[in-house]
């Protein structure tokens, strides 16, 4: 039983779903046929054809988010440190309490704001745009962004500031050109970074292939009393030694796994354990997140198979429901809607399923594009998402 992929947007030659639901079945000591190494040893890159993000592709990032801009009546995009300086220039930086942050100005070049003793280092990191203007630590670097607002010609309208700028960035400019408006710029980095192009669905898939092997890799690795956390550190070590980046391996045996997110008790490992998986890791900056459930070292009990099968079809309904110009919060609806309708919630109330169905994926885990009641946004090829519509029973 195994739910395949589907193309749920009908796109013409990529799919960019996440599947988060495997067969149920059992791993009995001695006889892990899905076992694909006996030691990390003998685990192989799977990154060697991996292509990173090109300038050329920023540079296009850059030019959208200009057209957004002016689109939304802003004069400029403000990048914190963090994923969207990231995705739009390429740029990894540490977002300590020194301020660096990139400016997009909806017409003329990205420009820099950053630590005087930094420049350097900055410089050396920049491929898109040129101009960095520097603060040496007994001055301002507010003052120096309304400065740098003035000479780009900025000296009047609305600035958007992108998600996950932090609030004593936005405070210090404010008070540095109050007679500036500033606004979220969701609606600039938002249809940037949920739409997928060809190369970063190349990325994801090959971080989706990499944590899958590393689940198997796993699997083939249970014992009866190991612990989750020895399965976990196993896992994320496969990840590394495939290629990846570990950013996680949640590993739940028996009664945690009936916990959205586990448990702190620790727990070892005993015959006939439900064992869920939930990993993931990074290649090129780019996500996995997949689920596996298997039974440990016993045939799954009636009831295991028919909660597992009731899920299955659940997620399938997911599928089904995302079409092209469906809202997202449709999803959520019909996978929930086989669920209650088998006696299960209503609602988030377990038994049943406490949390939204699937989420949006990309640079980060946990992106715009939620499968969740009230989210009205439309599904568009190549949005990333997961359909996990999990049943806790405690």
């Amino acid at each position: 039983m195994h739910l395949k992929r589907r193309d749920f947007i009908q796109l013409s030659a990529l799919t960019a779903g996440t599947v988060l639901v495997s067969g149920l079945q059992s791993c009995k000591p001695g006889t892990e046929k899905i076992a694909q190494a006996s030691s990390i040893d003998s685990l192989q890159f799977m990154t060697k054809d991996v292509i990173p993000i090109t300038v050329k592709e920023r540079e296009e990032r850059v030019a959208k988010a200009q057209r957004l801009l002016v689109e939304q009546k802003m004069q400029a995009l403000v990048l914190d440190a963090g994923t969207s300086l990231l995705y739009f220039t390429g740029i990894s930086w540490f977002p300590s309490e020194r301020t660096m942050v990139a400016v997009i100005p909806a017409k003329g070049e990205v420009f820099y704001i950053c630590p005087g003793f930094e420049e350097s280092r900055l410089r050396e990191l920049i491929t898109i745009g040129k101009q960095v203007y520097a603060w040496q630590e007994d001055e301002s670097p507010y003052a120096l962004v309304a400065s740098a607002f003035k000479k780009g010609g900025i000296e009047s309208g609305t600035i958007g500031l992108e998600e996950r700028l932090r609030f004593f960035i936005l405070d210090g400019i404010r008070k540095e050109a109050p007679h500036l408006n500033y606004v979220s710029g969701d609606l600039v980095t938002m249809p940037c970074r949920m739409i997928k192009s060809p190369n970063e669905i190349a990325l994801m898939q090959n971080a989706s292939d990499i944590t899958v092997a590393a689940i198997k890799f796993g699997i083939s690795s249970l014992r009866e009393g190991i612990s989750q956390r020895e399965v976990s550190f196993i896992i994320a070590d496969a990840q590394t030694k495939l290629g990846g980046v570990s950013d996680f391996a949640l590993v739940l045996f028996g009664e945690s796994s009936a916990m959205p997110h586990g448990s702190i008790k620790p727990r070892t490992l005993a015959k006939g354990d439900i064992v869920l998986l939930d990993c993931g890791c990074t290649v090129e900056n780019y996500n996995s997140d997949i689920t596996r459930t298997i039974v440990f070292g016993a045939e799954p009990t009636q009831r295991q198979l028919e909660v597992w099968n009731l899920e299955q079809k659940a997620q399938a309904a997911g599928f089904a429901a995302a079409k092209n110009g469906m809202a997202c919060e449709l999803v959520d609806a019909a996978a929930r809607k086989v669920i209650t309708d088998a006696g299960f919630g209503p609602g988030y109330q377990l038994p049943g399923l406490p949390h939204r169905t699937g989420h949006g994926i990309g640079m980060d885990g946990h992106e715009w594009g939620n499968m969740v009641k009230g989210n009205q946004q439309l599904l568009h090829p190549v949005m990333c998402f997961c359909i996990e519509p999990k049943i806790s029973i405690p």
